[in-house]
């Protein structure tokens, strides 16, 4: 069993932020694979296991933390005993300030590299050996207080761009499971959607 965990703020002030991504992406996966995002597991919202599009056999339960971002990894422990797995089977998906808007990247381990939310994972699994597909956030424009921006709702100039991000980071999601890491990392490491955007 997979544990597909979005990243994010719990709080409709929260849903259209830039920092919240990572739960769009969960929520978008949600509607492609027919899931519900209903079911109360510790301080987690969980579906039902789904099937995986396109990987014939893996199974995932989608998770919503409903910590604040930065005590992500609290959710774990009730997860990995309810569905007997651990950090071996994890994949989160989350923003990344240090990337480019229209930009992801896959990794398959390392540190949280100033995020919050990741840092809280790796405490918790007392590992940083698992599976995550990092959204790009960093728009062209400068920004003033990092904290500010990704707090703040998703700017109408951006909206389009982060929401073939969302698409993207969802199919890699999907080619992760299906294909493995190093195919997936083929693809959408050098996937760039600022480029179809000039276009």
């Amino acid at each position: 069993m997979w544990l597909i965990v979005g990243l994010g703020n719990p709080g409709t002030e929260y849903a259209d932020t830039y920092h919240n991504v990572g739960f769009r992406v969960v929520e978008h996966l949600a509607y492609r694979w027919g899931g519900r995002i209903r079911i109360a597991c510790g301080p987690a919202l969980i579906s039902n296991p789904v099937m995986v599009g396109g990987a014939a056999g893996q199974e995932a339960v989608l998770v919503l933390p409903q910590t604040f971002m930065n005590l992500s990894g609290s959710v774990l422990p009730k997860l990995f005993d309810r569905f007997e797995t651990n950090s071996e089977r994890l994949l989160t998906v989350y923003d990344d300030i240090a990337l480019p808007l229209g930009r992801l990247r896959i990794r398959q381990k390392g540190s949280a590299g100033g995020h919050n939310g990741v840092k809280s994972l790796i405490s918790s699994c007392g590992s940083d050996a698992f599976l995550r597909v990092r959204v790009g956030i960093l728009p062209e424009r400068p920004i003033e207080r990092l904290h500010d921006f990704v707090l703040s709702t998703v700017a109408k100039r951006d909206r389009e761009l982060m929401s073939h991000s969302e698409v993207s980071a969802a199919d890699a999601v999907e080619a992760l499971l299906r294909e493995g890491p190093e195919k997936a990392m083929a693809t959408f490491n050098r996937l760039d959607l600022r480029e179809s955007k000039e276009e």
